[in-house]
């Protein structure tokens, strides 16, 4: 196993555990302690873990952790979230993109797709679709959030309003039990609610980490979307209120 595997791996057990030790670590890959704290100095270094006393934690959900930082958390998971949406979208559709990992996956997977116009408040989504000439891509106007490239503020908001799309693909900060979709900043989360306007079906993608974070600012209800697409659901709430909502729920890796 090289470093970027060990990273990785590393990574998924502080997430899945809320802690790792230097101890067992060393035990479960057969290197030294030294190692081990090197790799974890690394990872809280790029801000994806927080260094304890012999260990690391999993940053709380409190915190918003580095846009780069973010988009190695279940690399994996939002790949198969990005395929499964792509999947749901016709070529000659209309839809809107807005800011996050997850969305930025579905870009990825739809480079395959003919015909598409894709109105996007994020930067790294029209770079990334902008060379497909088959591929219409129009940006929002407005503030440009230098941490992640996403396009905020008030101009953004009355842009998105010109528009009516057959699809928005919308991601979160968190996601809470009682179904409250969550984000950090109030300006994106106005973006947010101008797209759940603004089309007729609605593709909410998060991975399953989203259950275990919070944030202060709420973008709207699970059953405000059409689809929710993640790798599971962890949440009995969340299945009740997709069952409940008439939202349909697609998970790549369900559990059983």
């Amino acid at each position: 196993m090289n470093t970027r595997e060990r990273h990785a791996e590393i990574v998924e057990l502080a997430r899945s555990q809320g802690h790792v030790s230097v101890e067992a670590l060393a035990s479960r890959f057969g290197v030294t302690a030294q190692t081990v704290r090197k790799d974890l100095n690394d990872l809280c270094g790029e801000g994806i873990l927080k260094r304890t006393h012999g260990g690391a934690l999993f940053p709380s959900g409190v915190e918003n952790m580095e846009y780069e930082a973010r988009r190695r958390i279940a690399a994996a998971e939002k790949t198969a979230i990005g395929q499964a949406t792509a999947a749901l979208i016709p070529s000659n559709a209309s839809l809107f993109i807005n800011i996050g990992t997850t969305t930025e996956a579905v870009s990825q997977a739809l480079l395959d797709h003919s015909g598409l116009m894709v109105i996007t408040n994020n930067i790294n989504v029209a770079n990334r679709l902008r060379v497909y000439p088959r591929i219409e891509v129009v940006i929002a106007g407005g503030v440009v959030r230098p941490a992640d490239g996403g396009v905020v503020g008030d101009a953004a908001v009355e842009f998105i309003r010109q528009f009516k799309v057959d699809y928005a693909v919308i991601g979160a900060s968190a996601i809470d039990e009682d179904g409250a979709l969550l984000d950090f900043d109030y300006r994106e989360v106005r973006v947010s609610q101008a797209i759940i306007a603004n089309a007729r079906h609605v593709i909410l993608v998060s991975d399953s980490s989203k259950f275990e974070r919070t944030a202060p600012v709420r973008i709207g209800h699970l059953s405000q979307v059409n689809s929710f697409v993640t790798d599971r659901c962890t949440l009995p709430s969340i299945r009740s209120i997709c069952g409940e909502a008439g939202v349909r729920l697609i998970e790549t890796s369900p559990e059983g």
